[in-house]
């Protein structure tokens, strides 16, 4: 039973809020969790539960929850300089730090940065930057951009017209901007009847080929990508993919665009997941755990090639006009500076390489559960794909009423995961310790039972 303060910051929430993600008419008759403080991997709701937050927030509290050192950060730069902005050449020393220290953390060929508040900004950034390039260039009609079906960049206009997932596009009119998307690298889902990883692979390297000439070289502008899929529900593509990608992107003049604002900082098990992959990105994009979310903020890094291009345009018009209000925020920065001190000094992004195999190996253990058709992922970022039938892996309808149901009882558990669909994800915060990965397991483990359970007494399968 909740109490009365629950109840009224409930009814509260129901009376006044739009969620982002959610249904809601369903919200309104169920109300919302309220989570009142976080500890490390733990966080805790209004009534005193206490969960394992396995998705790290949303994909992102690297270095757990109430970290004192960021908090002390921000509180330290919010007494000196709470705000300013990066306009028209002014800076001040956290963005100045911040910048130096990602041109060092990231792949040598990047070494210019532009900060946004968020990932969706950034990638809509990267947009207007290609443009803003090609029309230097001279090529006006080198605009159109290449992303996937299931790849995730974001909701404004721009970035969720790169997104390639029905429920950001239907009712928003999008995709508005000019983008194609292929198709998902996912094997185990797409590949055909008897079909190798291998060649399914050459298949989708096909495709994007044959798809580049039929729009023409001379108008497609970068391809997007995250190196593993997230919000699509975790995909890891098959060997050669990226190799293949990037060797189409050099042969037609493309530029290639590494989306890295979940898989950046050691999730993928690597550095960044263009590094886990074999490739070498354009333009990087970063957010989550580049301040483990306590603070707004992403950042788009860019070649020399690519900023000498962007600078000359600059000085032909006399500005660059674009920018927020929060670009570069001093508090911002300051937090994400000292977040990735944490994460070098306590070698979170090596944790992740070493829990690698106790954690997607604890996960593939379910793979007997009579619900489960793939587990997959790699480092610390995984997902749970349930199916009706596991011979056809043929999925659940409606989508998405098991995953909801599964991820509730894995609250009730303990243990916070996110549905997408009928996909379970997990993304736990790089703190976490080989037990807790035990624990993720056993809770895990318990709320799939308790789901198979329910879908068997459903005739589900």
């Amino acid at each position: 039973m909740m109490n009365s303060l629950s109840n009224s910051l409930a009814a509260a929430d129901i009376a006044h809020s739009l969620h982002p993600y959610t249904n809601a008419r369903a919200h309104e008759r169920n109300g919302p969790l309220i989570i009142t403080r976080g500890q490390g991997v733990h966080v805790y709701d209004s009534e005193g539960r206490e969960y394992i937050e396995g998705l790290a927030g949303l994909w992102s509290v690297a270095v757990g929850f109430s970290e004192p050192r960021l908090a002390e950060a921000a509180a330290r730069q919010m007494a000196e300089l709470p705000y300013y902005h990066t306009f028209a050449g002014k800076a001040h020393e956290p963005q100045i730090r911040l910048a130096e220290k990602l041109v060092e953390m990231t792949p040598e060929a990047l070494t210019r940065v532009f900060f946004t508040n968020s990932g969706s900004e950034a990638n809509d950034t990267v947009v207007k930057l290609v443009w803003f390039m090609n029309n230097a260039l001279g090529r006006p009609q080198k605009k159109k951009f290449l992303s996937r079906i299931k790849g995730y960049h974001g909701i404004t206009i721009a970035s969720g017209s790169l997104t390639g997932l029905p429920v950001n596009h239907k009712g928003f009119d999008l995709p508005a901007i000019p983008v194609v998307h292929l198709g998902c690298p996912h094997h185990w889902r797409f590949g055909a009847e008897g079909e190798s990883e291998a060649d399914f692979c050459a298949r989708l390297l096909r495709g994007a080929e044959e798809t580049i000439l039929a729009e023409g070289p001379e108008t497609v502008a970068a391809f997007i990508g995250e190196p593993v899929m997230g919000a699509g529900g975790v995909i890891v593509p098959p060997d050669g993919y990226w190799s293949g990608i990037e060797a189409l992107c050099r042969k037609y003049d493309i530029l290639l665009v590494s989306d890295e604002v979940i898989n950046g900082f050691g999730r993928t098990g690597a550095r960044w997941g263009c590094e886990k992959f074999g490739f070498t990105p354009d333009i990087l994009v970063t957010s989550k755990q580049l301040t483990s979310s306590y603070m707004p903020l992403a950042a788009v890094l860019m070649t020399d090639k690519v900023y000498q291009t962007i600078a000359d345009h600059t000085e032909t018009l006399g500005t660059l006009g674009h920018g927020f209000t929060g670009s570069g925020h001093p508090v911002a920065t300051a937090v994400g500076l000292e977040n990735l001190t944490v994460i070098e000094e306590r070698d979170l992004m090596g944790n992740a390489a070493r829990l690698e195999r106790p954690f997607q190996d604890g996960l593939r253990a379910f793979r007997d559960n009579p619900l489960v058709g793939e587990v997959r992922g790699t480092g610390l970022i995984a997902a749970i794909e349930m199916v009706a039938d596991r011979a056809t892996k043929r999925s659940f309808e409606p989508l998405g009423k098991v995953g909801a149901r599964a991820a509730a009882f894995a609250a009730e558990e303990g243990l916070l995961c996110r549905a997408l669909g009928d996909t379970l994800a997990l993304c736990p915060p790089l703190i976490v310790t080989e037990a807790d990965v035990g624990r993720i397991l056993e809770r895990m483990g318990r709320a799939l039972d308790r789901t198979a359970t329910w879908a068997q007494a459903e005739g589900l399968i």
